[in-house]
């Protein structure tokens, strides 16, 4: 079985910056793309960022220049440099996965955006 746990997520002030991670752990074979996903209340989840295992990356539009998605391969875990961060970053982040042919989601972490 395999398990993605997150941390990072917290309270900052706009203009402020946060750093997520989301480590694998289990009987991994391959990690062919990780990323984070987000969902605000009242609204669907979407697509934050994400990595390939040729590192090709994909943003959304509304955090492109602003955040970024990094990895460590051999500690099996990604990253999301947050800068800038504004008030309506603020979500639930869930780290999402597809290991070993299968997909995977984290159990979330709160990320607020308030002065």
């Amino acid at each position: 079985q395999v398990q993605l746990v997150e941390s990072g997520g917290g309270l900052v002030q706009p203009g402020g910056s946060l750093r997520l991670s989301c480590a694998a752990s289990g009987r991994i074979f391959s990690i062919n793309a990780m990323g984070w996903y987000r969902q605000a209340p009242g609204k669907e989840r979407e697509l934050v960022a994400r990595i390939t295992i040729g590192g090709s990356t994909i943003y959304a539009d509304s955090v492109k220049g602003r955040f970024t998605i990094s990895r460590d391969s051999a500690k099996n875990t990604r990253y999301l440099q947050m800068n800038s961060l504004k008030a309506e970053d603020t979500a639930v982040y869930y780290c999402n996965a597809r290991i070993n042919d299968a997909t995977y989601w984290g159990q979330g972490t709160q990320v607020t955006v308030s002065s």
